[in-house]
C-alpha cells in the first residue's frame, strides 16, 4: 500500500495503491473511514465504507490484468466524498440481477451513493461514486497502514 496525499484550501485528496488481493478490501475500508473522519464527515462514513468495499471488491475480483494494481482515490467535497477506484481493465461494470454467485455490489452502490459512474483512462477505467451528507451540503457538490499482500507502505 502506498499513500499519496494532497491538501488545498478547496479540497483534500488521498490515494492508495493496492495489490489485487482480497485482504486489501478491508484495508481500503479502513482508509476511507480514516479519511472521512479526518475531514469531519461522520455523516457519510458508513455509506462511504460500503461503497468502497463493493468497488474495491469488484476491482480485485473482476479487473484481472497481470502486473497491475488497483488505486483508490478519495476526494473531499463540500459535505461529502468522491470515491474513485482505478484499475487496468477496460471492461465496464454493469449491474446485474443478483443470484447465488453474487451480483449485489453495484446494486448496493446505486442504493448508497448519491451518484456513480465510469470514466475511461489511457489504460483501464475509473469507477467513481459520490456520497454526500445532506445535512452538510451548502451547494451542489462538484465532481471533479500497510499489508505485505496489498502493496508497499
Amino acid at each position: 500500500m502506498r499513500l499519496q496525499q494532497r491538501d488545498t484550501e478547496e479540497h483534500a485528496v488521498m490515494a492508495w495503491q493496492w495489490r489485487r488481493h482480497p485482504r486489501c478490501v478491508a484495508l481500503a475500508r479502513s482508509q476511507v473511514r480514516k479519511a472521512v473522519a479526518g475531514w469531519g464527515l461522520a455523516g457519510v462514513e458508513e455509506r462511504a465504507v460500503l461503497v468502497v468495499s463493493e468497488l474495491v471488491t469488484n476491482a480485485v475480483v473482476h479487473a484481472r490484468v497481470r502486473g497491475r494494481e488497483v488505486l483508490t482515490r478519495f476526494v473531499r467535497l463540500d459535505g461529502g466524498v468522491r470515491i474513485e477506484v482505478h484499475d487496468a481493465s477496460d471492461v465496464r461494470p454493469v449491474p446485474r440481477a443478483p443470484d447465488g454467485s453474487g451480483g449485489f455490489g453495484l446494486l448496493l452502490v446505486e442504493e448508497f451513493a448519491d451518484r456513480w459512474g465510469v470514466a475511461e483512462r489511457a489504460i483501464g477505467k475509473i469507477v467513481w461514486a459520490v456520497v454526500i451528507d445532506p445535512e452538510r451540503v451548502r451547494g451542489e457538490p462538484g465532481e471533479g497502514g500497510g499489508d505485505a499482500a496489498c502493496g508497499t507502505g
